[in-house]
C-alpha cells in the first residue's frame, strides 16, 4: 500500500467523550451534552470570532491524552476544561485527519492543522504544563458543513488527506 493510500485510509471510528464551549476570553468552559457545528462560524455558544475561512473554528482532543498529560505532570488524567479545547473524542487518532474531511455528528470538518499548547497551559496546568501538552495537544479545524453534536456521537474520516498538508 503506498503513503497516499495509507492517509486516506482510517478505519477506526471514534466517540464524542465531552464537549464545551467558552463565550469569553479566560472564562471557563459551559460543558454541554449537545452543541451546532455552524459553517465558517464554530461551535454555538463558543468566542470564536475569526473568518468563515479561519483554520481554528474548532479543537478537538483525544481522550487518550488526558492520561498522558496527568502521567506526565505526575497527576491523574487532566480535566478537559483545564485545557481550552472544544471537542474531546476517544477511539481516534486525530492527527490522523489532519488535512482531512472528517464528519462529527451529523456536522462536517476539514482538519487543519495541530493545536499546539500556548504558555496559558503552565498557568492551567502548573510547573511543566506546557512541556507535558507539546504533541498531545490535539487538532484544529474548520466547519465545513452545519450539523449537531453529541455526546456519544461518532468521529469518522470521509475523505483523507493530501501528504504535503498531513505531514505540517
Amino acid at each position: 500500500m503506498t503513503l497516499t493510500e495509507l492517509l486516506a485510509t482510517l478505519p477506526q471510528v471514534g466517540t464524542v467523550r465531552w464537549i464545551g464551549v467558552r463565550p469569553a476570553r479566560r472564562v471557563a468552559p459551559i460543558v454541554v451534552d449537545s452543541v451546532e457545528a455552524r459553517t465558517g462560524m464554530g461551535l454555538t455558544g463558543d468566542r470564536f470570532s475569526g473568518r468563515p475561512e479561519s483554520k481554528r473554528q474548532v479543537t478537538l482532543i483525544q481522550a487518550e491524552h488526558l492520561d498522558v498529560i496527568g502521567r506526565l505532570l505526575h497527576r491523574d488524567a487532566i480535566d478537559p476544561a483545564l485545557l481550552r479545547r472544544n471537542i474531546v473524542v476517544s477511539g481516534i487518532n486525530l492527527l490522523a485527519l489532519n488535512g482531512a474531511v472528517f464528519q462529527v455528528g451529523n456536522a462536517v470538518f476539514e482538519g487543519t492543522g495541530g493545536c499546539h499548547p500556548c504558555s496559558r497551559m503552565e498557568e492551567a496546568l502548573g510547573a511543566g504544563g506546557y512541556n507535558a501538552m507539546r504533541g498531545h495537544g490535539g487538532l484544529t479545524a474548520r466547519v465545513l458543513e452545519s450539523g449537531v453534536i453529541r455526546i456519544g456521537d461518532e468521529v469518522r474520516m470521509v475523505r483523507g488527506g493530501q501528504l504535503a498538508r498531513h505531514e505540517s
